[in-house]
Protein backbone atom coordinates (compact mmCIF):
# COMPACT_ATOMS: atom_id res chain seq x y z
CA UNK A 1 0.00 0.00 0.00
CA UNK A 2 2.79 2.45 0.91
CA UNK A 3 4.49 1.81 -2.42
CA UNK A 4 1.22 2.49 -4.25
CA UNK A 5 0.72 5.77 -2.40
CA UNK A 6 4.29 6.81 -3.12
CA UNK A 7 3.89 5.96 -6.81
CA UNK A 8 0.68 7.98 -7.03
CA UNK A 9 2.29 10.94 -5.28
CA UNK A 10 5.30 10.75 -7.59
CA UNK A 11 3.02 10.69 -10.63
CA UNK A 12 1.19 13.81 -9.46
CA UNK A 13 4.38 15.74 -8.73
CA UNK A 14 5.94 14.65 -12.01
CA UNK A 15 3.32 16.58 -13.99
CA UNK A 16 4.23 19.94 -15.59
CA UNK A 17 4.63 22.65 -12.97
CA UNK A 18 1.41 24.49 -12.17
CA UNK A 19 1.90 26.83 -9.22
CA UNK A 20 0.04 25.63 -6.14
CA UNK A 21 -1.70 22.90 -8.19
CA UNK A 22 -5.47 23.31 -8.65
CA UNK A 23 -6.12 23.04 -4.90
CA UNK A 24 -3.95 26.03 -4.09
CA UNK A 25 -5.26 28.24 -6.86
CA UNK A 26 -8.84 27.45 -5.95
CA UNK A 27 -8.26 28.03 -2.23
CA UNK A 28 -6.73 31.44 -2.97
CA UNK A 29 -9.69 32.31 -5.20
CA UNK A 30 -12.17 31.18 -2.54
CA UNK A 31 -10.43 33.32 0.09
CA UNK A 32 -10.33 36.32 -2.26
CA UNK A 33 -14.00 36.07 -3.27
CA UNK A 34 -15.31 36.73 0.24
CA UNK A 35 -13.13 39.86 0.40
CA UNK A 36 -14.65 41.38 -2.75
CA UNK A 37 -16.91 44.37 -2.33
CA UNK A 38 -20.54 43.80 -3.42
CA UNK A 39 -20.15 45.84 -6.61
CA UNK A 40 -16.99 43.96 -7.52
CA UNK A 41 -18.69 40.60 -6.90
CA UNK A 42 -21.56 41.62 -9.17
CA UNK A 43 -19.24 42.69 -11.98
CA UNK A 44 -17.13 39.56 -11.56
CA UNK A 45 -20.26 37.47 -12.01
CA UNK A 46 -21.21 39.33 -15.19
CA UNK A 47 -17.72 38.96 -16.65
CA UNK A 48 -17.34 35.30 -15.76
CA UNK A 49 -20.66 34.53 -17.48
CA UNK A 50 -18.93 35.47 -20.75
CA UNK A 51 -16.29 32.75 -20.35
CA UNK A 52 -16.72 29.83 -22.78
CA UNK A 53 -16.43 27.36 -19.87
CA UNK A 54 -18.96 29.10 -17.63
CA UNK A 55 -21.79 26.64 -18.42
CA UNK A 56 -19.56 23.69 -17.48
CA UNK A 57 -18.33 25.42 -14.32
CA UNK A 58 -21.86 26.10 -13.08
CA UNK A 59 -23.80 23.00 -14.15
CA UNK A 60 -25.92 21.88 -11.21
CA UNK A 61 -24.83 24.81 -9.05
CA UNK A 62 -27.67 26.76 -7.36
CA UNK A 63 -28.03 30.23 -8.86
CA UNK A 64 -26.93 32.15 -5.70
CA UNK A 65 -23.64 30.20 -5.65
CA UNK A 66 -22.79 30.34 -9.35
CA UNK A 67 -20.56 33.40 -9.29
CA UNK A 68 -18.52 32.10 -6.36
CA UNK A 69 -18.09 28.60 -7.82
CA UNK A 70 -17.26 29.99 -11.27
CA UNK A 71 -14.70 32.34 -9.71
CA UNK A 72 -13.07 29.41 -7.90
CA UNK A 73 -13.01 27.19 -10.99
CA UNK A 74 -11.78 30.02 -13.22
CA UNK A 75 -8.60 30.27 -11.16
CA UNK A 76 -7.18 27.12 -12.80
CA UNK A 77 -8.16 27.86 -16.40
CA UNK A 78 -4.75 29.30 -17.30
CA UNK A 79 -3.20 25.93 -16.39
CA UNK A 80 -6.02 23.89 -17.90
CA UNK A 81 -5.42 25.28 -21.39
CA UNK A 82 -1.83 24.02 -21.35
CA UNK A 83 -3.26 20.50 -21.64
CA UNK A 84 -6.00 21.21 -24.17
CA UNK A 85 -5.62 20.28 -27.82
CA UNK A 86 -7.43 23.42 -28.99
CA UNK A 87 -4.69 25.67 -27.58
CA UNK A 88 -1.11 26.07 -28.77
CA UNK A 89 1.61 25.61 -26.18
CA UNK A 90 4.38 27.63 -27.79
CA UNK A 91 7.59 29.03 -26.38
CA UNK A 92 8.01 32.78 -26.11
CA UNK A 93 10.16 32.99 -29.26
CA UNK A 94 7.62 30.96 -31.23
CA UNK A 95 4.74 33.28 -30.35
CA UNK A 96 6.78 36.33 -31.34
CA UNK A 97 4.67 39.46 -31.71
CA UNK A 98 1.62 37.54 -30.48
CA UNK A 99 3.24 36.92 -27.08
CA UNK A 100 1.60 40.07 -25.72
CA UNK A 101 -1.81 39.64 -27.36
CA UNK A 102 -4.72 40.72 -25.16
CA UNK A 103 -7.66 40.01 -27.45
CA UNK A 104 -9.92 37.82 -25.34
CA UNK A 105 -10.95 34.23 -25.87
CA UNK A 106 -10.14 34.28 -29.58
CA UNK A 107 -6.49 33.91 -28.51
CA UNK A 108 -5.67 30.19 -28.78
CA UNK A 109 -2.18 30.53 -27.33
CA UNK A 110 -1.67 29.18 -23.81
CA UNK A 111 1.21 31.60 -23.05
CA UNK A 112 3.15 29.39 -20.60
CA UNK A 113 5.76 32.15 -20.19
CA UNK A 114 3.13 34.38 -18.54
CA UNK A 115 3.11 32.22 -15.39
CA UNK A 116 6.38 33.36 -13.79
CA UNK A 117 8.96 36.12 -13.57
CA UNK A 118 12.24 34.54 -12.55
CA UNK A 119 14.42 37.09 -10.78
CA UNK A 120 17.92 35.60 -11.05
CA UNK A 121 20.45 35.10 -8.29
CA UNK A 122 23.72 33.25 -7.95
CA UNK A 123 25.23 31.98 -4.68
CA UNK A 124 28.62 31.28 -6.23
CA UNK A 125 29.16 34.27 -8.51
CA UNK A 126 28.08 32.54 -11.72
CA UNK A 127 26.73 34.85 -14.44
CA UNK A 128 22.94 35.29 -14.46
CA UNK A 129 20.38 36.17 -17.10
CA UNK A 130 17.57 38.66 -16.63
CA UNK A 131 13.98 37.45 -16.77
CA UNK A 132 12.61 37.75 -20.32
CA UNK A 133 9.48 39.72 -21.15
CA UNK A 134 6.55 39.34 -21.34
CA UNK A 135 6.20 37.51 -18.04
CA UNK A 136 3.85 37.32 -15.07
CA UNK A 137 4.73 40.83 -13.91
CA UNK A 138 4.13 42.52 -17.25
CA UNK A 139 0.83 40.69 -17.71
CA UNK A 140 -0.52 41.38 -14.22
CA UNK A 141 0.05 45.06 -14.87
CA UNK A 142 -1.61 44.93 -18.29
CA UNK A 143 -4.61 42.91 -17.14
CA UNK A 144 -5.23 45.00 -14.01
CA UNK A 145 -5.13 48.21 -16.04
CA UNK A 146 -7.43 46.79 -18.72
CA UNK A 147 -9.93 45.56 -16.13
CA UNK A 148 -10.46 49.12 -14.95
CA UNK A 149 -10.62 50.58 -18.47
CA UNK A 150 -13.33 50.91 -21.12
CA UNK A 151 -12.13 47.78 -22.95
CA UNK A 152 -14.74 45.29 -24.14
CA UNK A 153 -16.31 43.01 -21.55
CA UNK A 154 -14.96 39.93 -23.34
CA UNK A 155 -11.39 41.16 -22.99
CA UNK A 156 -12.06 42.11 -19.37
CA UNK A 157 -13.44 38.61 -18.73
CA UNK A 158 -10.28 37.08 -20.17
CA UNK A 159 -8.08 39.41 -18.13
CA UNK A 160 -10.02 38.69 -14.93
CA UNK A 161 -9.43 34.95 -15.26
CA UNK A 162 -5.74 35.45 -15.95
CA UNK A 163 -5.39 37.85 -13.01
CA UNK A 164 -6.89 35.28 -10.65
CA UNK A 165 -4.23 32.82 -11.70
CA UNK A 166 -1.16 35.03 -12.04
CA UNK A 167 -1.54 36.87 -8.74
CA UNK A 168 -1.53 33.46 -7.05
CA UNK A 169 1.51 32.44 -9.10
CA UNK A 170 3.36 35.57 -7.98
CA UNK A 171 3.18 34.40 -4.37
CA UNK A 172 4.72 30.95 -4.98
CA UNK A 173 8.44 31.57 -4.29
CA UNK A 174 9.64 29.37 -7.14
CA UNK A 175 7.60 31.32 -9.70
CA UNK A 176 9.70 34.36 -8.88
CA UNK A 177 13.32 33.23 -9.10
CA UNK A 178 15.89 31.12 -10.87
CA UNK A 179 19.12 30.06 -9.19
CA UNK A 180 22.24 30.21 -11.39
CA UNK A 181 25.43 28.39 -10.44
CA UNK A 182 28.53 26.99 -12.03
CA UNK A 183 26.83 23.58 -12.06
CA UNK A 184 23.59 25.01 -13.49
CA UNK A 185 24.86 27.88 -15.66
CA UNK A 186 21.52 28.38 -17.44
CA UNK A 187 19.58 28.56 -14.17
CA UNK A 188 17.42 26.02 -12.45
CA UNK A 189 14.08 27.16 -13.98
CA UNK A 190 12.52 27.97 -10.65
CA UNK A 191 13.53 24.73 -8.94
CA UNK A 192 12.44 22.50 -11.81
CA UNK A 193 15.98 21.14 -12.29
CA UNK A 194 16.52 20.05 -8.67
CA UNK A 195 15.21 16.71 -7.43
CA UNK A 196 14.25 16.04 -3.83
CA UNK A 197 13.46 13.08 -1.58
CA UNK A 198 10.79 12.77 1.08
CA UNK A 199 10.54 9.98 3.62
CA UNK A 200 8.51 7.71 1.33
CA UNK A 201 9.40 8.79 -2.21
CA UNK A 202 12.41 10.13 -4.09
CA UNK A 203 12.88 11.87 -7.44
CA UNK A 204 10.36 14.71 -7.09
CA UNK A 205 11.01 18.16 -8.52
CA UNK A 206 11.65 20.85 -5.93
CA UNK A 207 9.25 23.15 -7.77
CA UNK A 208 6.47 20.55 -7.72
CA UNK A 209 6.95 19.97 -3.99
CA UNK A 210 6.27 23.65 -3.33
CA UNK A 211 3.30 23.59 -5.72
CA UNK A 212 1.77 20.73 -3.70
CA UNK A 213 1.83 22.39 -0.28
CA UNK A 214 -1.78 23.61 -0.36
CA UNK A 215 -3.18 20.24 -1.34
CA UNK A 216 -4.16 18.34 -4.46
CA UNK A 217 -7.97 18.40 -4.56
CA UNK A 218 -9.66 20.06 -7.51
CA UNK A 219 -13.07 20.43 -5.87
CA UNK A 220 -14.43 23.90 -5.01
CA UNK A 221 -15.94 22.62 -1.74
CA UNK A 222 -12.49 21.55 -0.58
CA UNK A 223 -11.07 24.89 -1.68
CA UNK A 224 -13.66 26.77 0.37
CA UNK A 225 -12.78 24.65 3.41
CA UNK A 226 -9.04 25.20 2.91
CA UNK A 227 -9.58 28.95 2.48
CA UNK A 228 -11.47 29.11 5.77
CA UNK A 229 -8.46 27.58 7.55
CA UNK A 230 -5.85 29.96 6.13
CA UNK A 231 -4.19 32.31 8.60
CA UNK A 232 -5.03 35.99 8.54
CA UNK A 233 -2.81 37.84 6.05
CA UNK A 234 -0.06 40.09 7.35
CA UNK A 235 -1.90 43.42 7.83
CA UNK A 236 1.25 45.39 7.10
CA UNK A 237 1.56 43.81 3.65
CA UNK A 238 -2.03 43.44 2.46
CA UNK A 239 -2.18 46.96 1.06
CA UNK A 240 0.94 46.52 -1.10
CA UNK A 241 -0.62 46.33 -4.57
CA UNK A 242 2.52 46.94 -6.64
CA UNK A 243 3.13 43.53 -8.26
CA UNK A 244 6.87 44.06 -8.65
CA UNK A 245 7.10 44.01 -4.85
CA UNK A 246 5.24 40.66 -4.73
CA UNK A 247 7.85 39.04 -6.95
CA UNK A 248 10.70 40.58 -4.98
CA UNK A 249 9.17 39.22 -1.75
CA UNK A 250 8.76 35.75 -3.25
CA UNK A 251 12.28 35.73 -4.64
CA UNK A 252 13.63 36.71 -1.22
CA UNK A 253 11.69 33.83 0.36
CA UNK A 254 13.15 31.46 -2.19
CA UNK A 255 16.69 32.51 -1.37
CA UNK A 256 16.17 32.57 2.41
CA UNK A 257 14.05 29.44 2.82
CA UNK A 258 13.51 27.31 -0.30
CA UNK A 259 17.21 26.84 -1.05
CA UNK A 260 18.48 27.15 2.50
CA UNK A 261 20.50 24.25 3.97
CA UNK A 262 18.61 21.30 2.48
CA UNK A 263 19.00 22.20 -1.21
CA UNK A 264 22.60 22.01 -2.32
CA UNK A 265 24.17 22.91 -5.64
CA UNK A 266 23.32 20.95 -8.75
CA UNK A 267 20.48 18.55 -9.49
CA UNK A 268 20.41 16.52 -6.27
CA UNK A 269 18.42 14.61 -5.15
CA UNK A 270 18.30 16.36 -1.79
CA UNK A 271 16.56 15.04 1.31
CA UNK A 272 13.88 17.29 2.81
CA UNK A 273 13.52 16.63 6.52
CA UNK A 274 10.35 17.16 8.56
CA UNK A 275 11.49 20.58 9.78
CA UNK A 276 11.94 21.82 6.19
CA UNK A 277 8.55 20.45 5.17
CA UNK A 278 6.77 21.99 8.16
CA UNK A 279 8.30 25.41 7.50
CA UNK A 280 7.41 25.14 3.82
CA UNK A 281 3.75 24.42 4.64
CA UNK A 282 3.61 27.38 7.02
CA UNK A 283 5.06 29.72 4.40
CA UNK A 284 2.73 28.40 1.69
CA UNK A 285 -0.33 29.06 3.85
CA UNK A 286 0.85 32.58 4.71
CA UNK A 287 1.60 33.33 1.05
CA UNK A 288 -1.80 32.01 -0.02
CA UNK A 289 -3.58 34.25 2.47
CA UNK A 290 -1.60 37.26 1.27
CA UNK A 291 -2.24 36.42 -2.39
CA UNK A 292 -5.99 36.22 -1.74
CA UNK A 293 -6.09 39.60 0.01
CA UNK A 294 -4.07 41.27 -2.72
CA UNK A 295 -6.16 39.67 -5.49
CA UNK A 296 -9.26 41.05 -3.82
CA UNK A 297 -7.56 44.44 -3.49
CA UNK A 298 -6.72 44.58 -7.19
CA UNK A 299 -10.23 43.55 -8.24
CA UNK A 300 -11.93 45.93 -5.82
CA UNK A 301 -9.80 48.79 -7.11
CA UNK A 302 -10.61 47.98 -10.75
CA UNK A 303 -14.29 47.06 -10.43
CA UNK A 304 -15.70 49.11 -7.55
CA UNK A 305 -16.47 52.76 -8.13
CA UNK A 306 -16.07 54.90 -5.05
Amino acid sequence: MLKAIAAAFLLVLAQPAHAWFDAGHQAIAAAAFVQLEPEAQQKVGRLLALHPDYPAWTTGVPEPERTKIAFIRASTWADDIKRRQDFWKNALAEDGEHATDNIGYGDRRSHPYWHYMDLPFSPDGAPTSAAPEPNALTQIRVFAKTLGSDASDEVKSYDLVWLEHLIADAHQPLHATSRFSKRLPKGDSGGNLELICLSFVCGLKLHAFWDSLLGQSGEPADAIETAARLPGPDPDRVGELEPRVWFEESAALAQAVVYKNAIGDGEGPFELDQAYQAQAREIARAQAALAAARLAGILNAALSRK
